[in-house]
């Protein structure tokens, strides 16, 4: 259903106060500024928006990011920060805390990363030293570029081994991945993919990490929100660290996030500050509470089922008109498929859904030099749609992908119609 807002007591109503969030100030003194919000309010509304990393955030976590808390500077943890006059942005982390520990069952929680790539490097800061050993996906094969990319830290400062998918199944390598550890004896295993639809089995990695004496980190920054809501395995019981973004499935800001056990929880807070990053930004991590409290709702369970359901009738869908979808098919939000059994590559595929208004990213496919699409259905489902608007979508897209002219406004036509009747923050 469409993200709604919760109904606020009146004595502490944001709008009530003169230092909330105030569009119209904004529109006085800045109307190119607000020009700009309200074009990209209207590009939301107006398409689909299928990049599996997006999400809408609710309006209690949007009021959250809008609020005075952005002013505080906080270095340091509650306690023990660097500056005076934290005692409320210190109830706020407790709270955030508090809650992602209880949401995921983790013993420990650092909720001060500024994004998914910052939680990866601080992980890495707190395990390793440069020139350690790391396998890692592949990032033909679907890793992130802090898996060993050579234009990342990670890629520079560290000798990444990559491991692959199996080239009939597109499924991980099981066997490849323990033969890789045996040979290269890593410091750590990272488990986690950016375009890999499939669970993945923590439990099997773990198993391999301890046979070689590694680290196990999970980068578990796509699946976290369907971790939150029982839709997906937990890594928590099997990693030494993992690490995630707040935003995507779990709708919350965009963000980092740390989970780990107590033995390293001291590491992991020193590599995050003051090793790797300085003030807290303390209105992302009141947000991030609120989302973590959200996430911990029948109501957030239930969704994080149905974007898997919905993600499952799109992929069969685009199976139908005729791509091809790596894996087969899907366990989470994520589609992964290659459109050239269409007779068009990747990258053009996404140049002309774009334009019929389906927003989506393109992604290296396991073999082979073409681009396939990588798709999701969080934010499609937080605006209330169904099987029967997934279904709708697939045809869509082999609509879109015509060279007629009058075909692609008759689908942009009808993207707009669609979205039309699912506003992502109601009418």
């Amino acid at each position: 259903m469409p993200v709604t807002a919760a109904p606020a007591a009146a004595s502490h109503d944001v709008r009530a106060t003169p230092y909330g969030p105030d569009f119209d100030a904004l529109r006085r003194q800045d109307p190119e500024i607000a020009d700009v919000m309200l074009g990209e309010v209207r590009r939301q509304a107006d398409g689909l928006q299928l990049i599996a990393a997006e999400n809408f955030a609710s309006p209690a976590v949007l009021a959250a990011l809008g609020s005075p808390l952005a002013n505080k500077y906080a270095e340091g943890y509650p306690g023990a920060r660097h500056h005076g006059g934290c005692e409320f942005v210190d109830a706020a982390e407790r709270i955030a805390v508090d809650r992602a520990k209880a949401l995921f069952g983790a013993e420990h929680a650092n909720v001060q990363p500024h994004s998914g790539s910052s939680a990866v490097l601080a992980a890495y800061a707190a395990l390793l030293r440069p020139g350690d050993t790391v396998l890692a996906m592949g990032l033909a094969f679907g890793g992130h570029l802090t898996h060993g990319s050579p234009a990342n830290f990670s890629g520079r400062w560290f000798d990444f081994v990559p491991y692959g998918v199996d080239a009939g199944t597109g499924l991980i390598d099981y066997d490849q991945v323990r033969t890789l550890a045996r040979t290269h004896r890593p410091k750590a295993i990272v488990c986690g993919s950016i375009s890999y639809p499939r669970h993945i089995d923590y439990a099997l990695f773990r198993e391999i990490a301890d046979e070689v004496g590694a680290y196990l980190i999970a980068d578990a920054a796509h699946p976290m929100g369907l971790i939150a809501g029982g839709a997906a395995p937990s890594p928590v019981p099997y990693a030494d660290v993992v690490c995630a973004t707040t935003h995507k499935v779990l709708r919350g800001p965009r963000g980092g996030l740390i989970l780990c056990g107590a033995e390293l929880a001291e590491r992991i807070d020193r590599a995050v500050f003051p090793f790797t990053q300085g003030g807290a930004q303390m209105h992302t991590i009141a947000a991030k509470a609120v989302a973590f409290g959200e996430a911990a709702t029948p109501a957030f369970s239930a969704y994080a089922h149905q974007v898997v359901d919905h993600a499952r009738v799109l992929a069969a869908g685009l199976a139908a008109e005729g791509f091809a979808l790596t894996t087969g098919g899907t366990d989470t939000h994520l589609i992964t498929a290659d459109p050239s059994p269409l007779g068009i590559d990747g990258r053009l595929a996404r140049l002309r859904l774009a334009a019929a208004g389906v927003v989506l990213d393109t992604c290296a496919l396991p073999y082979g030099d073409g681009r396939g699409i990588r798709l999701g259905t969080a934010a499609v489902t937080t605006q209330g749609m169904g099987p029967a608007e997934m279904a709708k979508v697939a045809t869509l897209f082999t609509a879109a992908l015509s060279e007629d002219p009058a075909e692609a406004a008759r689908v942009r036509a009808d993207v707009r119609d669609l979205a039309g009747r699912f506003p992502p923050y109601g009418r």
